[in-house]
């Protein structure tokens, strides 16, 4: 077997702004920090060797995104080079050239020339009822099961999740962290039989992790807002905290779509919060219940901006001039959609939406639990979806696509300049073995540090 020296990681890293170093120095590291390592733990709460808690620090060898590289008019590729970041009090206080002299005195951790993306958003998830942390359990099949029947299988398990909620809701949180998310949009049962408990755990669970992750929380009428008759402690749920009141299929569920939408609205409206629906109706009357809220929005201004349908999925079934139609009103009211970007019979029109000013959000819903068992917790696995499912397999689409898993920040702007970061930016990031964005999202490595508000919350970073 021939034996071949590698160059050393500082020669490679010597080459600041070479694509193929910025290769050799991820195909080399493996896609884990190699020297000298500062952690603070892995999912499930297993703690690491040392936590970084300065709140003023260097973080080198940082590679951040530069331009994009072109043939004519067609980008096919993009420039990087390193930098030092300099960490002061949650935020990015500068941006430095990698030879740049540093101040006396100021804690250095070295990035080892991984790539710098913007923190990931899970901006649908339910973590108050999950299988995750516990022995594996497969969801019982659904061929031939309605919502109905999964409310009632729900009922039944609902009493052997409870005790154990806040302790798997900070798994999830960590598992979350550990793919780079550090915000997120959690869906709470509030239903007769959970009826405050589940909340009251989430936020037990998210007080434990208050400076590390954040997130809001909708309080979700699981098993309908009329059927159950939760109205009440949908109420209290807004003066306990919740962000958002929720719904669920107005029609099949409450079984009156226009008096269920006007509970969930007047509820939103008494406590001057937002709204979040879960509106999984492909028949006419999904249809119907889009057109309803977006006209009710349309009379309330003090809706406009707050209100976020998640699914959707009656969208897919528009002509495109009926879509477009109804996406210039989403765009107008500011009504965001919240996608976990599907794999199914049909395909949700999330790029139409985009193109029309439409805010759009995606997030992993369940983990593991008795509707299914296949989500990840990985935003940066969405990114790659929607690439996959809207052609977007080059460089420039590529770099797009990141942009569902981070609330629209994206390192370099359609034109090539860099939008993100800057100084004075929150510092909020995950590091990543890419040479770019493009590259992170068709390959999705694993996450080696997740920072929120410059603090490290997940991985390791090198001394420097």
């Amino acid at each position: 077997m021939e034996n071949h020296q590698q160059p050393s990681l500082r020669a490679v890293l010597s080459h600041s702004g070479n694509r193929s170093a910025a290769s050799a120095v991820m195909g080399m590291a493996g896609g884990s920090a190699v020297a000298a390592m500062v952690g603070t733990g892995r999912p499930g709460g297993e703690s690491g060797a040392t936590t970084l808690r300065d709140r003023h620090y260097y973080l080198r060898d940082v590679r951040l995104e530069e331009g994009f590289e072109y043939d004519g008019e067609t980008v096919i590729g993009t420039r990087t080079a390193l930098y030092t970041l300099e960490i002061k009090d949650g935020k990015i206080a500068a941006l430095l050239a990698a030879n740049a002299g540093l101040a006396d005195g100021l804690p250095r951790y070295g990035a080892h020339g991984q790539l710098l993306l913007p923190a990931m958003r899970d901006m649908h998830i339910h973590l108050d009822k999950t299988f995750y942390g516990g022995p594996w359990q497969a969801p019982r099949p659904r061929q031939g099961k309605t919502i109905m029947d999964m409310i009632a299988r729900e009922q039944k398990l609902l009493p052997t999740l409870l005790p154990v909620a806040q302790q798997r809701a900070e798994g999830l949180i960590a598992l979350l962290q550990s793919k780079g998310s550090t915000v997120a949009r959690g869906h709470c049962n509030i239903d007769p039989i959970s009826g405050l408990k589940a909340l009251e755990h989430v936020q037990r669970a998210l007080e434990n992790h208050r400076g590390d992750f954040s997130c809001e929380i909708v309080a979700f009428p699981q098993h309908g807002l009329l059927h159950s008759g939760v109205e009440g402690l949908l109420r209290e749920a807004m003066t306990m905290g919740a962000a958002y009141v929720g719904g669920l299929d107005p029609t099949n569920v409450d079984g009156t779509m226009e008096k269920s939408l006007d509970a969930m609205f007047q509820i939103a409206l008494d406590a001057g919060k937002g709204v979040d629906i879960h509106l999984h109706e492909t028949s006419p009357a999904g249809v119907a219940a889009i057109n309803y809220m977006v006209d009710t929005v349309e009379k309330n201004a003090a809706l406009k901006g707050k209100v976020t349908i998640s699914h959707a999925f009656a969208l897919s079934t528009l002509s495109p001039q009926a879509l477009s139609e109804l996406a210039t009103r989403f765009a107008a009211q500011g009504i965001a959609i919240a996608s976990t970007v599907p794999i199914g019979s049909f395909v949700m029109p999330l790029p139409q939406l985009s193109e029309k000013g439409v805010f759009v959000m995606t997030g992993t819903d369940s983990v593991i639990d008795h509707w299914s068992p296949f989500g990840s917790g990985d935003m940066l696995e969405k990114a790659n979806l929607y690439a996959q499912l809207y052609d977007g397999s080059d460089e420039f689409h590529l770099s797009r696509a990141l942009s569902i898993a981070t609330g629209g920040v994206l390192p370099l702007d359609d034109s090539g300049k860099r939008a993100w970061p800057k100084a004075g930016d929150e510092a909020g990031f995950t590091l990543v073995p890419a040479s770019c964005s493009a590259e992170a999202v068709a390959r999705m490595p694993a996450r080696t540090a997740t920072f929120q508000q410059g603090r490290m919350v997940y991985g390791s970073v090198g001394q420097a």
